[in-house]
């Protein structure tokens, strides 16, 4: 076991829970995972395992069929699995706060409709924000749901879907204006917003009559998991699967969903981190020049001290997100600065690595040029860090707001 990167207190149950999940990614991710990566194939036997050991349903709770685990229990094994290959972290992610949504916000016929499939993995979700013409400003959406009798027609364009292809439910975020009359908020932005739990088939095409994904956007790195388009084309869905069962709540519910992704995006960072350190210390011993292994260079080791601190900083300040988040409390401050500590930390540390590794860096045999190529979606993926700025900003200027 890693000297980086422990948690203490966690219970028996945890332990063991992290103990098995770290065996896989050492026995089944870890040898096959830059094999897959650089075919971009989906990493379907990977996905099989953990479904398995019931990695899908961690944090649906017992009555639903799922572990009832905590926050925290799920990021840290999601850091375990990033660790191996950051693109299985991903697959689960989505699905994953697909299901948080639903068991903060659904109705008791949705809860009891997805949850128990979606622990088995047999439903795997996926959701969407993001649209072609924006990216950071949700407010900005222009897909509409209009009602149509005890249906609603959907139409517009999303982008970067994260398991489009092989998901079989999508929480879409959509305009709806009679949520805002709802409300009595006139014409404000996000209270005109409405979630919407849209079931189709997996794959790529027309999966169901008005809803194409047209196929899979090609990307630097953060392969093997499919990222695609959604295409609305007067999708007609009924009214009692909207999220919750009310309109206007669905941009409240996303951000519910976003911040405990902020949360795994941390944990996915510090994973990858962990294991770029993991890579360059090794190189580090194995690599002779001017007659001595190059970790024995001052210049090295000074590297290797700065790689570590900053694994072990980001590590627990998403530990502390987590955590915070667990007990009840508002953590939007804690899983800001975690997200944006671990993404940055990541990019910092896999670089230093790839250095460590001098030319063999950048050949497609040495594992850290895959980890190279992914680090780079942590610091986009669920808020830039202008974005977690801007939030961490507006959250202290609250805390320490001069009186009088």
């Amino acid at each position: 076991m890693s000297r980086l990167a422990q948690t203490d207190g966690l219970t028996d149950v945890q332990q063991e829970i992290l103990a098995t999940v770290r065996d896989f990614v050492d026995k089944e991710i870890l040898p096959v995972a830059t094999e897959l990566e650089h075919r971009d194939e989906y990493p379907a036997q990977i996905v099989e395992g953990l479904k398995e050991l019931g990695v899908f349903g961690l944090m649906i709770p017992e009555e639903y069929g799922g572990l009832g685990e905590s926050l925290l229990t799920y990021a840290l094994c999601v850091e375990e699995i990033a660790r191996g290959w950051m693109s299985v972290s991903g697959i689960i992610n989505t699905h994953f706060i697909v299901a948080y949504m639903l068991k903060q916000h659904g109705t008791e016929e949705q809860k009891e409709y997805f949850l128990p499939k979606m622990a088995l993995g047999e439903i795997r979700g996926a959701f969407s924000m993001s649209e072609p013409g924006l990216g950071s400003d949700v407010s900005a959406i222009t897909t509409k749901g209009v009602r149509d009798g005890d249906d609603y027609l959907l139409t517009g364009q999303k982008m970067w879907l994260t398991n489009g292809g092989t998901s079989t439910v999508v929480a879409v975020l959509c305009r709806t204006d009679e949520g805002a009359e709802a409300e009595g908020a006139g014409t404000a932005p996000h209270k005109s917003m409405t979630t919407f739990l849209v079931e189709k088939e997996p794959g790529f095409g027309e999966v169901r009559p008005g809803l194409t994904i047209p196929g899979k956007i090609e990307k630097m790195g953060y392969k093997g998991v499919d990222t695609t388009e959604l295409i609305l084309d007067g999708l007609r869905i009924p009214a009692d699967r909207v999220l919750g069962g009310t309109t206007g709540r669905g941009f409240y519910q996303m951000m519910d969903g976003v911040e405990v992704g902020r949360v795994n995006v941390a944990a996915r960072g510090c994973g990858v981190a962990r294991r770029a350190f993991e890579l360059g210390v090794a190189y580090a011993q194995q690599r002779h020049t001017f007659g001595k292994p190059i970790a024995q260079h001052q210049a090295i080791q000074f590297k290797l001290a700065e790689m570590a601190t900053k694994v072990e900083a980001a590590h627990a300040m998403m530990v502390n997100a987590a955590r915070k988040k667990d007990s009840g409390r508002r953590n939007d401050l804690e899983a800001g600065m975690a997200k944006y500590l671990a993404s940055e930390y990541c990019k910092e540390v896999v670089e230093d690595a790839f250095r460590i590794h001098g030319g063999y860096g950048f050949s497609k045999e040495y594992e850290i040029e895959r980890l190279y190529r992914e680090a780079p979606m942590l610091l986009i993926g669920e808020g830039t860090a202008e974005i977690q700025k801007m939030i961490i900003g507006r959250r202290l200027l609250e805390e320490y707001r001069i009186q009088g």
